[in-house]
């Protein structure tokens, strides 16, 4: 009985140390998060995990070797220092790979799941083709978080608007999410602008092929890349570098464009990727040009990536931008005029991201103060980014504008056409030419057909007594000079 107590006692007393030793260490994570930011911290810190202590020695458990040999290089010092700040008996840090498995494994951080065994080098090639991996043992889907960033949730097909300039992007994203490695697919490489949706399409490729649960999935930039690629080579680790990336069944790169220039990182970069492409694994690229366009990549490089699909987001249209914005006002349960959403696709033309972010914050504006959206607050709540777009507003562009408002030709802002539904949008775009430039009544007239100057007088006049007459009128005119006054 005697024997019994004293096992108790000895359990009892190893879960106390475990208590105790876990506030210790909830207490140093705070200060490593102060000292080397967030992000550093989630980086190579988070899954790091408390073993026993020994004497005057604490051991620490991380998922990989590459992790521990960073860690061990670059914050073994401080880790020391910091335990024996806090814990003055400990006065040595031991860092180990902990056994999969074994009790002393760690925890996954964030519910990722256990990386995948790599494959070996001399394994019989897998054939390229979407058939090959569904006769293979199927694999539980995952992320490696150990060598890739986390895919953004909100970044699905679901929340992507399709139209006319990404809908051969899109379509060739959803091809590849549900055939991985289908031929002629294999690389997928997406192009275009910024703030158009390639990282959109990416992120909603890997999240996909998660829910599919068939595959694993590594993303990360070019940067991310190279910096990873560094890292390795300082920590001697270049194997187990190339072994973590090759052991993936898509590997997803962006911003390709951030290797122009970075030989060394070209160098392995090509070689990884022919690895996976030799094996049947899928890539995904998205750079800011056409491979032919990137100059500074090695001709081999951009010639083996432009040998898949190569699929390009155009600008933005204006009906394209309008659906960004209906979707997102809807999504976010503030009711949005849809003058004021008119009037952003039209002054925010050029990056998605910022138009998005502009009706973020109206609508945070709205949450917080409890006031309708209306043009005016519009205007004064994103008066920074409109002054960032503002132009030298031209009479050529009020006509084109005008025209489009009311789906009338341009030709008729010249022509001796008198019906009203041509009439009025003209002697509309001569009030806004008079209101919104310097130009003289003679000049204004010229650009009107060479009409006389009083035609612009009598516009003027007319267009000023039916917006005090129409109060849908007068919004109309008024929507129309918020979006072209500089």
């Amino acid at each position: 009985m005697t024997g019994g107590l004293e096992g108790y006692d000895a359990v009892a007393e190893a879960n106390a140390q475990k208590s105790v030793l876990a506030i210790h260490w909830s207490r140093i994570c705070e200060r490593l998060k102060a000292e080397v930011g967030e992000v550093e911290y989630r980086t190579w810190l988070r899954q790091i995990t408390v073993g026993p202590v020994e004497e005057d020695e604490i051991t620490l458990y991380l998922p990989t070797r590459f992790l521990r040999d960073w860690v061990r290089g670059q914050y073994g010092d401080r880790l020391g220092t910091l335990w024996n700040a806090e814990v003055p008996a400990i006065r040595r840090v031991e860092l180990q790979v902990a056994r999969p498995g074994s009790a002393s494994a760690p925890a996954q951080a964030d519910g990722a799941a256990a990386a995948a065994p790599a494959n070996s080098e001399d394994a019989a090639p897998r054939v390229a083709a979407a058939p090959a991996l569904a006769h293979e043992e199927p694999r539980h889907a995952e992320v490696r978080s150990d060598l890739a960033a986390p895919l953004d949730p909100r970044f699905t097909f679901d929340t992507f608007v399709v139209g006319k300039p990404n809908e051969f992007a899109y379509a060739c994203a959803r091809r590849v999410a549900e055939r991985p490695s289908s031929p002629g697919f294999n690389p997928l490489f997406l192009y275009g602008g910024v703030g158009l949706g390639k990282t959109h399409l990416m992120h909603a490729i890997g999240a996909e092929l998660l829910r599919e649960g068939k595959v694993s999935v590594a993303y990360m930039s070019a940067e991310k890349f190279m910096y990873r690629f560094i890292a390795a080579i300082r920590s001697q680790s270049t194997m187990e570098f190339k072994e973590q990336l090759r052991s993936v069944d898509v590997l997803m790169i962006d911003d390709l464009q951030f290797l122009i220039g970075k030989d060394n990182t070209q160098e392995e970069f090509f070689h990884t990727f022919n690895a996976l492409v030799d094996a049947g694994r899928q890539i995904v690229v998205s750079a800011d040009k056409s491979p032919s366009d990137l100059s500074g990549l090695e001709d081999r490089l951009r010639t083996r990536l432009g040998c898949g699909m190569v699929a390009d987001i155009h600008a933005t249209t204006f009906e394209l931008r309008i659906s960004i914005l209906e979707a997102k006002a809807s999504a976010s349960g503030v009711v949005v005029p849809a003058k004021v959403l008119e009037f952003l696709a039209h002054k925010i033309t050029s990056n998605v991201r910022e138009l998005e972010g502009a009706l973020n914050r109206l609508i945070a504006h709205a949450n917080l103060f409890g006031r309708p959206v209306t043009l005016e607050a519009t205007q004064d709540v994103l008066h920074d980014i409109l002054k960032a777009h503002d132009r030298r507003v031209t009479i050529e562009e009020i006509q084109r504008k005008v025209a489009e408002h009311w789906n009338i030709r341009l030709t008729d802002m010249s022509s001796a056409r008198r019906a009203r539904a041509v009439a009025r949008p003209r002697q509309v775009a001569m009030y806004l030419a008079k209101q919104l430039t310097s130009r003289s009544l003679p000049e204004i007239g010229r650009k009107f057909g060479n009409r006389d100057h009083t035609t612009v007088m009598h516009a003027v006049t007319r267009v000023t007594e039916l917006m005090e007459q129409d109060p849908a009128f007068a919004e109309d005119v008024e929507l129309l000079r918020r979006m072209l006054e500089s």
